[in-house]
């Protein structure tokens, strides 16, 4: 008996159907590489660098450093070498970050400014400079970019850098993604737009509350809570997949605008890390959630990208999106919940 030809579209999606089983040894070996490289898994803040120019020839220096996993990075300003070193440095630890403070002999107009140790890290560093005739500039220092000129004048506004701080926020920042590709999980095409904007509203309240100093949280129940949203919505994920339902899975929304009150702590938390330029909050403020906004559906438009065009492959999309998708979320969201709780 002769069997029919299989077609090459046929042989292609056997094949990638049968190598499904990679999936969770891939996912399996990505926490262990994130658990070997904790600060790489962290959501990553920026450190801080403020210089105030004083009229007696002075600098005053203000280093705010993010603490990662427990850890404080390696690296340190340099300031020009026409600045004295400091006789005497003041420190303070504040749980999540280390503050140094002195002053020193010196003065903003020429030299250069860099961060030693940065290109080693993967944070950035928000440099606030307050000249003595009133002027402000700001620069923001990356591992590819760790040092600036004094001579460079520059027009940006000193609130003008939260809009790329908030973008990059966002879309470095593993917990708050996994939470938003959990959300597209758990939601029909159809509503998309409606749950991401609950999300919105609700990360933007908290933000702007906690921003401005009318209400905080400490950190460590704030990201334990974070981590606990991802690993829950990968549960309802996997009931709704298995056919069962609950007030998540027929209305998402609700616990969309009700976990994105969580993140919002979270964004704020890297914000107050730079803290808010004074005079221009609520223009710095905006901009920030701006940028979040940006980051946010950039991610979004990129994974319902992805699921359409591998719609259009000969493959199943639940095996090549859908589950490794979940793998994903359940996995990352146990391991993070882990890891705030014994850390």
């Amino acid at each position: 008996m002769t069997r029919p030809p299989v077609s090459a579209s046929s042989k292609l999606q056997n094949r990638l159907s049968g190598a499904c089983w990679l999936w969770p040894i891939l996912l399996i070996a990505l926490c262990l590489l994130l658990a070997v490289s904790p600060a790489a898994a962290h959501e990553i803040r920026p450190a801080a660098l403020e210089l105030t120019e004083q009229a007696e020839g002075t600098v005053a220096v203000i280093w705010k450093q993010p603490v990662l996993s427990g850890r404080k990075l390696r690296m340190r300003p340099v300031l020009p070498a026409q600045c004295a070193p400091p006789e005497q440095t003041q420190q303070e630890f504040t749980g999540t970050a280390t503050i140094e403070s002195w002053q020193t002999a010196c003065r903003l107009d020429r030299g250069e400014v860099r961060i030693e140790g940065l290109e080693q890290t993967l944070t950035d560093v928000f440099v606030r400079l307050k000249f003595a005739d009133g002027r402000e500039q700001t620069r923001v220092l990356r591992p590819a970019s760790t040092a600036f000129s004094l001579d460079a004048q520059t027009s940006d506004s000193p609130a003008s850098a939260y809009l790329r701080i908030g973008a990059e926020h966002m879309l470095f920042g593993w917990d708050h993604l996994l939470f938003v590709l959990g959300l597209l999980l758990l939601t029909p095409v159809r509503r998309i737009f409606w749950v991401v904007t609950a999300f919105t509203a609700g990360h933007s309240l908290t933000l702007a509350i906690t921003a401005l100093g009318l209400f905080r949280l400490p950190s460590e129940p704030v990201e334990l809570l974070i981590a606990l949203s991802i690993f829950f919505l990968a549960v309802e994920v996997v009931r709704k997949r298995s056919g069962k339902t609950s007030l998540t899975i027929r209305q998402p929304w609700i616990v969309a605008a009700a976990f994105g009150l969580l993140h919002g702590l979270g964004f704020a938390g890297a914000l107050a890390d730079i803290g808010l330029p004074k005079g221009q909050e609520i223009w710095a403020l905006l901009l920030f959630n701006l940028g979040v906004e940006i980051g946010q559906i950039l991610f979004v438009a990129t994974i319902l990208a992805g699921y359409w065009l591998i719609g259009r492959l000969p493959v199943d999309r639940q095996i090549w999106l859908t589950r490794p998708a979940l793998y994903l979320v359940g996995s990352l969201g146990a391991y993070y919940t882990l890891t705030r709780i014994l850390v």
